[in-house]
């Protein structure tokens, strides 16, 4: 209560507002000025149109892709049509995507939204993947189980919190069990304009789990992505418009304990045309979000455009 009527009181002074305006687009300018990046043996991912804004390669090469985000701003290339989560086997040799079905009465498939996306193998091998979904731009956690033989999705649940507001990424530590980053403070639209426009860093970190919910860092100026260490033992989060990388230590108890932060000049960022990757046989990849490594391999996402897969 206390920020929303520090942020009423802000929001009433027009003086106030102008300062801040040619401060936020000095901010936004400099998100702009990243360079383009070039590199070698790459081609684009046959079958992907529409985005590929998240990614996730298994330790046996399978990568799961999300697809079709619509999110407030952000250019979308098939508006009316539903997110789809994509399969993608890295040690073929000319690796093409297939979209996976997705079972379960209870789904609705055709508002279908997906943003971040994170996997969990637990000591049965069981694969578990969880996704951040804006229905009607709202935000859930969806949780599923992949079924291999039968390439397809099993939708086992629904996660909805009030912790769980504005969902960008999360990390999975369990089935039911995660990190997930909440990119504004606000669900008001309005109101998270003001977010950007005074540069609130408002935004804040979850730990969730069926039992307990709790915010474990904050204090961030849009948090992004996130993931955490093949050890288990450290948390990453990107601060976007600060263009930082935050370390933190993770405990036995899931709290988070701040190491080091990162000061990073070009954040794979979801600001359409900013980050652009440019391959050797002119192809250009634009809003670029993600990339990963498998074996020499080298795929990289988008928020609305292609995918780029490399051989390095």
């Amino acid at each position: 209560m206390a920020k929303l009527i520090a942020l009423t009181l802000l929001g009433m002074g027009l003086a106030l507002f102008r300062n801040h305006q040619s401060s936020y687009q000095t901010r936004l300018n400099a998100l702009r000025e990243v360079q383009p990046v070039e590199l070698p043996n790459c081609n684009l991912v046959k079958g992907i149109e529409t985005g590929s804004e998240d990614l996730e390669i298994l330790p046996n090469g399978l990568a799961f892709i999300s697809s079709g985000l619509k999110y407030p701003g952000i250019k979308s290339f098939n508006p009316n049509s539903p997110g789809k989560i994509l399969l993608m086997d890295l040690n073929e040799e000319d690796p093409t995507v297939l979209e996976l079905g997705i079972t379960g009465s209870k789904f609705d498939v055709s508002s279908f939204n997906p943003h971040g996306i994170s996997t969990f193998t637990d000591e049965d091998n069981a694969m578990y993947l969880l996704v951040v979904n804006h229905p009607d731009a709202k935000s859930t956690v969806e949780l599923f189980k992949f079924q291999e033989e039968e390439k397809s999705l099993l939708h086992l649940k629904t996660i909805r919190h009030k912790l769980l507001p504005n969902l960008n990424d999360i990390v999975a530590v369990g089935p039911e069990h995660f990190y997930g980053t909440n990119d504004h403070y606000f669900l008001d639209p309005y109101l998270q304009s003001w977010e950007m426009y005074l540069g609130l860093a408002w935004s804040y970190v979850v730990y969730y789990s069926p039992s307990e919910v709790r915010v474990v860092a904050e204090g961030f100026d849009f948090a992004n992505g996130i993931n955490i260490s093949p050890d288990g033992k450290y948390v990453y989060i990107a601060e976007l418009l600060a263009h930082k990388i935050h370390v933190y230590e993770k405990h036995a108890n899931w709290t988070l304990t701040p190491l080091k932060v990162l000061r990073i000049q070009n954040i794979l960022t979801e600001e359409p045309k900013v980050t652009q990757v440019y391959a050797e046989n002119g192809t250009v990849l634009q809003g670029s979000t993600v990339a990963s490594v498998y074996k020499g391999k080298l795929l990289i996402g988008t928020v609305f455009h292609k995918a780029l897969y490399c051989e390095l």
